[in-house]
């Protein structure tokens, strides 16, 4: 590494991992194969031959800041790296990275939820296809974290692992209803976090719990004894007209299962309604949380839930096609899920383009100074 000005950067975080490889097979340097892996997959590169072609393209520029003391490897050694790099050690590196990026704020909701790799199965390996559980902050715009798993039904053993990656003090975290689990919510309590958990038929019980408290509020009116103010919000998009109502309550003291939830503090209830044309549909559905919050902070909470959805896993696929991938020898799959979340926390803080991701890394391959910019690095002249 020749030169390096801000002390935090990606790359110099990037430079403490210890390289896998045999001291025989290091003809590359491995911060040169991570730095144009990065840059690679910043400029639209998908798979490890676009990583080689990216970098011969842009070998002269990568001189001014990398060793390349062998050149540009070649597809196969990209291959070879990231199948044996342990994908452990490059996610406690990513975790550091994103934390001197991450903007502090008080009670930060983080969002938590799975996404399968659909191409990364093989059938001859007998492999199935990964599933990346990450954690999502929509008000940084970043991935705080991610776990692998080789099944989506284990997201629940994923889950506390995740969470255990981190000190969850000031974070509400927001899982979908698989994560309503006591284990789960024990992992958050004990390191410091707060919780808003939808309650579905995995939780039965406990659901026609919280059903029967609200059937009382309704149909005997109770809503100032219960401190419920009721919150509506309405949206119209594509001829669809949905609309929500919101209650919440900690006048729980009635609701036999709030001693085995640790820390719960109150219950939520919201109706949705969707009208489109002369179609109507209802659902409802119920929550506990350990916070006592307002029927529209309770709202919104829910709502910004969602954002990983839209802000994370749509941009994956549709910005980075993570579902046509097809890299799935060793942790390689593991690791490139890794370098794309890198990238688009990068996209994603920079604001000096009012433009879409995907716009966004096509200006990183037309530009090498937007490139270096987002990168915080200032190569040789």
């Amino acid at each position: 590494m020749k030169k390096n000005t801000t002390p935090i950067s990606l790359m110099e975080h990037l430079y403490t991992i210890k390289d896998p490889r045999a001291q025989i097979n290091q003809e590359h340097k491995l911060i040169d194969i991570l730095m144009i892996s990065i840059c690679a997959v910043l400029c639209g590169a998908e798979h490890f031959t676009e990583f080689e072609q990216f970098g011969k393209a842009k070998e002269e520029w990568f001189k001014t800041f990398l060793e390349l003391p062998s050149g540009i490897p070649s597809h196969d050694t990209f291959n070879r790296v990231f199948a044996i790099l342990n994908p452990k050690i490059f996610q406690e590196v990513f975790l550091a990275w994103t934390e001197t990026l991450r903007s502090s704020f008080n009670k930060e909701l983080i969002s938590i939820d799975g996404k399968k790799l659909r191409r990364s199965h093989s059938k001859s390996k007998n492999k199935s296809a990964i599933v990346v559980v990450s954690a999502w902050s929509a008000k940084n715009k970043m991935v705080l974290g991610q776990v692998k798993t080789d099944e989506k039904a284990n997201e629940i053993t994923a889950i506390p692992e995740l969470l255990r990656a981190r000190d969850m003090k000031g974070y509400i975290v927001t899982i979908d209803s698989i994560g309503t689990q006591k284990k789960i919510v024990n992992e958050i309590c004990e390191r410091g976090g707060d919780y808003i958990l939808p309650v579905k038929d995995n939780q039965k019980n406990l659901r026609c719990a919280i059903e029967q408290i609200f059937m009382e509020v309704a149909e005997n009116e109770k809503f100032e004894e219960y401190g419920i103010e009721e919150y509506e919000t309405k949206e119209k998009s594509h001829g669809r007209i949905s609309t929500r109502v919101h209650w919440t309550t900690s006048k729980i003291e009635g609701l036999k299962m709030k001693g085995e939830w640790r820390n719960l503090k109150s219950i939520g209830f919201v109706s949705r309604e969707r009208q489109e044309g002369d179609k109507k549909s209802e659902e409802y559905c119920y929550y506990i949380s350990s916070l006592d919050l307002t029927e529209k902070e309770f709202a919104e909470s829910i709502r910004e839930h969602w954002n990983i959805e839209n802000q994370l896993h749509w941009q994956l696929d549709v910005s980075f096609n993570e579902d046509l991938c097809r890299v799935r020898e060793g942790h390689a799959d593991e690791n490139l899920a890794t370098m794309r979340h890198i990238a688009l926390n990068l996209l994603k803080k920079d604001t000096s383009k009012k433009v879409g991701i995907k716009s966004k890394r096509k200006c990183c391959g037309w530009g090498n100074e937007y490139l270096a910019k987002i990168l915080s690095i200032e190569p040789n002249q």
